[in-house]
């Protein structure tokens, strides 16, 4: 091996232990990426749900009959509980505005006589859609249950039933296959998913951090009278908060995700750190990049919040694409995050392989290439 490149390799080393050191001598960072990396993903996993559970309900049953009865108890636990019961509209409005309630359920007088007499009746549901979500899952899930209890009003009135013989009317059958998820369990959509978030937050702002805090302190400038060229500046930083936070997805996916959330590896655990180490080393290179522009640690947060919220908008994780305006759609694919959660999901979740995700790869890594050379270009112009 030529003596200059065993010197450059051993100035690359000597400068990524130094700034491996310098983080370790920061012990309120190291807590901040330890808790980022478990008790983050792990509240995320296990606090968040898309899924219906305990709805607090308030029934205005201004009919008082076996069958407004009856279709009130098909809102059962554990999607729904009711709060409260009375006779008066006003006092469910009220539960809706002091937010005690997502839901007032309000039956009619006569609800049950008209049933009876085949004239038909409705039923009033009103939500609470502050929370968007919550009530638009109430929605549909309530409106199934009125809509299947007037099936069965219906057939009873004639008597035909639903279950099998009488009832001679065409039926569609509704076959629902769940892939990847069988169980529509949010934990592991969340985890991987906070995961994800913290490993961009982080790849970001640990070398920004650690640029920042030359120019702080003085030393880059020492640094730039060293025998070292500006590759050998940048490139350790990148080296060691690479280690760093390879070494958190390391810890969340084998202490958190794993064991407590039980998530299925369903690939390769080596390609998934393949896609991890070019998306950390492209959006390291923005980390420098934004150290190039502030001067000072709180500029240099400002500026990664400034970058990530865009990012992870048009990233797909909320959204789906299809349903972005075509400016936005456009935007989505200059975005790494994009190209590394569609990866994550793929290899975790599906099994997927290089084979199908290389255009993944190689959306990352042409990013990288970019963001590289403009770096470059901006630290040269501003130390040299």
């Amino acid at each position: 091996m030529s003596p200059m490149i065993i010197i450059w390799l051993r100035r690359l080393r000597a400068m990524t232990w130094k700034e491996l050191l310098q983080l370790l001598r920061d012990p309120v960072l190291l807590v901040f990426v330890l808790y980022a990396f478990t008790a983050d993903i792990y509240n995320a996993g296990s606090g968040v749900s898309f899924q219906l559970n305990n709805v607090a309900m308030v029934l205005s049953d201004q009919d008082r009959s076996a069958v407004s009865r009856e279709l009130a108890g098909r809102f059962m636990p554990p999607e729904f509980r009711w709060l409260a019961t009375t006779t008066r509209p006003a006092d469910g409005i009220r539960f809706l505005d002091e937010s005690k309630a997502l839901a007032v359920l309000e039956i009619p007088p006569g609800f049950g006589k008209d049933l009876q007499s085949g004239k038909g009746s409705q039923v009033q549901l009103q939500i609470d859609a502050s929370n968007s979500v919550q009530g638009f899952l109430a929605t549909l899930d309530a409106s199934q249950i009125v809509a299947r209890f007037g099936l069965e009003q219906m057939a009873i009135q004639n008597g035909l039933s639903l279950s099998g013989g009488n009832l001679n009317l065409p039926v569609i059958s509704n076959d629902v296959r769940v892939w990847f998820n069988p169980n529509q369990n949010d934990a592991w959509f969340m985890g991987i998913s906070e995961l994800l978030n913290v490993v961009t937050l982080f790849s970001m702002l640990l070398p920004a951090a650690a640029m920042v805090r030359e120019k702080e302190r003085g030393t880059i400038e020492q640094l730039l009278v060293s025998p070292l060229s500006p590759l050998q500046i940048m490139l350790p930083k990148i080296i060691a908060m690479l280690a760093v936070i390879l070494g958190g997805i390391a810890l969340g996916l084998f202490a958190i995700l794993i064991p407590v959330f039980h998530i299925p590896v369903a690939g390769s655990l080596l390609l998934f750190f393949v896609f991890s180490t070019a998306y950390v080393a492209t959006l390291a290179g923005i980390g420098i990049l934004i150290a190039t522009v502030t001067r000072n640690m709180a500029q240099a947060g400002m500026m990664v919040i400034l970058i990530i919220a865009p990012m992870m908008f048009l990233s797909g994780l909320w959204t789906p694409p299809e349903a972005m305006p075509v400016l936005m759609r456009w935007g989505m694919y200059i975005s790494p995050l994009y190209y590394y959660i569609n990866a994550s999901y793929g290899i975790l979740m599906k099994g997927a392989g290089l084979t199908i995700l290389w255009p993944m790869l190689a959306g990352i890594l042409i990013i990288g290439i970019v963001v590289r050379f403009v770096t470059m270009q901006r630290f040269r112009q501003q130390f040299s």
